[in-house]
């Protein structure tokens, strides 16, 4: 094993986990439930390490954009909380599902209320929470990724918005079904444009880990701001474990053992506290929704690391 000296010791790990990935195979499949990003080729890879200073370490196609989709719940869940606080669990919970990501089961059983904030009904609900208090949660969403990732660039993908659109009858459903519980403020059709613009975004490794990086400084934006108190920066990085790769997230804490969410674009952030924000990218997906790539990746980064919340 090898143990971390020094930040000039990434590059190089980066590199050789990037050569096991290449020999991998068996790299699982793109999401193909959403047209637009079924044609990525599975076997793409890139993984990026940002650390506090905005010091950014890359291999492969870490600066190549992709569609951030979950990813970004992350980013809503704490743009949120910072102006709400603790009223916002009044209306999400912060148990793991054991559910796939987009059931709606548990909802009835549990009268509209989403078990997590990262399962698509509980970031419907910050979403829209999110919307109440802006006006516009996929543009405040943008705005704080432009800055914290320090690219102007940054856009919605019209095309992924369009097609999730074409392909949205079941997170339709989950918001029309919270919504007759009382859990959702804005009109339906306004909450979902929000939440498949949110999901949309394109961005690469680079971007994500450096956008990532106020959890590893305890709440701290990169302009040296506070967004998030240290304590709810401890709660969204504890969410994140739990619940941030759907029903596989005891298999993630096992292997990786790090804060990480996921999504179907291929893309997984994951932070070490107090040290470095990653991202790691590759469309081809396992049957839960997670990068079969990506978990490999973290997997290794931690074991050849030792950087680990455990």
């Amino acid at each position: 094993m090898v143990i971390m000296t020094s930040s000039r010791t990434f590059q190089p790990i980066l590199e050789r986990i990037a050569e096991e990935i290449e020999r991998t195979p068996g790299r699982g499949r793109p999401a193909d439930y959403i047209p637009a990003l079924a044609a990525r080729d599975p076997r793409a890879f890139g993984m990026a390490v940002a650390e506090l200073d905005g010091t950014v370490y890359g291999v492969g196609d870490w600066r190549e954009p992709f569609s951030a989709q979950s990813v970004t719940k992350v980013f809503t869940l704490a743009l949120d909380l910072a102006r709400e606080g603790d009223e916002l669990w009044e209306h999400v919970g912060r148990e793991p599902s054991g559910n796939p990501f987009n059931s709606l089961v548990q909802l009835e059983y549990e009268n509209g209320i989403p078990r997590n904030p990262f399962i698509n009904a509980g970031a419907l609900v910050v979403t829209d929470r999110l919307q109440t208090r802006t006006g516009d949660a996929a543009g405040e969403l943008l705005r704080f990724l432009r800055a914290e990732s320090g690219n102007p660039d940054l856009d919605f993908d019209q095309e992924v918005a369009a097609s999730e659109t074409a392909h949205g009858d079941r997170n339709a459903a989950l918001a029309h079904f919270m919504a007759a519980y009382g859990n959702i403020d804005n009109p339906v059709p306004v909450l979902l444009d929000q939440y498949f613009r949110q999901c949309s975004i394109a961005a690469s490794c680079a971007d994500l880990a450096l956008a990532t990086a106020f959890l590893a400084r305890h709440g701290i934006r990169a302009d040296g701001t506070r967004l998030l108190s240290r304590s709810q920066a401890k709660q969204v990085n504890a969410i994140m474990l739990t619940c941030g790769t759907y029903d596989a997230a005891g298999d993630f804490a096992y292997r990786v053992g790090l804060p990480g969410k996921s999504g179907v674009g291929g893309g997984i952030v994951a932070v070490v506290p107090g040290r470095c924000a990653l991202c790691v990218w590759s469309p081809g997906l396992d049957e839960r929704g997670n990068s079969v790539a990506g978990v490999a990746a973290l997997d290794r980064f931690t074991t050849l690391t030792g950087l680990s919340v455990f």
